[in-house]
């Protein structure tokens, strides 16, 4: 059984890592719940054999949830940074989903396309202040997956400390 549970955790884990870049699933909730299933089954414990405690885990989910929300205003805030409007922040969303059946390559270059092609066409700027524009857009969003990535990386560290 507790095979069972270690392997759903990594997996959960796993999907997180995949849910940091994958705008449709949310990677860092994702891995908390894998860390969540080895507290309540208690599949083990770390390197010098102590179980995993609740605080550890209440404040993971507070960066969690700190982490989640800096995902969904960061973006925004680099891209008002640099003079860019909603029109561009939804362009470059719009982009990586487009862009997303050639990962990784066709979202970084679709979240580009999408923000210029937002602020020059619906925002009615100039190419200059459009690619301005979009490279903020394109930051604050790398901004938010790299913080991602880094919390569930190390979300999946713990995970496979405490599961083996």
């Amino acid at each position: 059984m507790e095979t069972f549970i270690a392997i759903v955790a990594i997996l959960l884990g796993i999907v997180g890592i995949i849910g940091s870049i994958v705008p449709a699933l949310p990677g860092p909730p994702l891995s908390w719940l894998g860390m969540l299933v080895l507290y309540i089954w208690g599949a083990g414990t770390n390197g010098a054999g102590e179980p995993m405690t609740i605080s550890f885990l209440l404040i993971w989910l507070a960066i969690v949830l700190v982490v989640s929300v800096l995902d969904y205003v960061v973006p925004g805030y680099f891209t008002k940074v640099t003079g860019g409007s909603r029109y561009g922040s939804w362009g470059a969303i719009i982009g990586l989903f487009a862009g997303i059946f050639l990962a990784p390559v066709g979202m970084i270059v679709g979240s580009l396309l999408g923000a210029f092609i937002g602020e020059i066409l619906f925002a009615g700027k100039d190419a200059v202040s459009s690619v301005k524009s979009a490279l903020g857009a394109f930051l604050g969003f790398m901004f938010g997956t790299g913080l991602k990535l880094v919390c569930c990386g190390v979300m999946m560290y713990y995970i496979v400390v405490y599961a083996f």
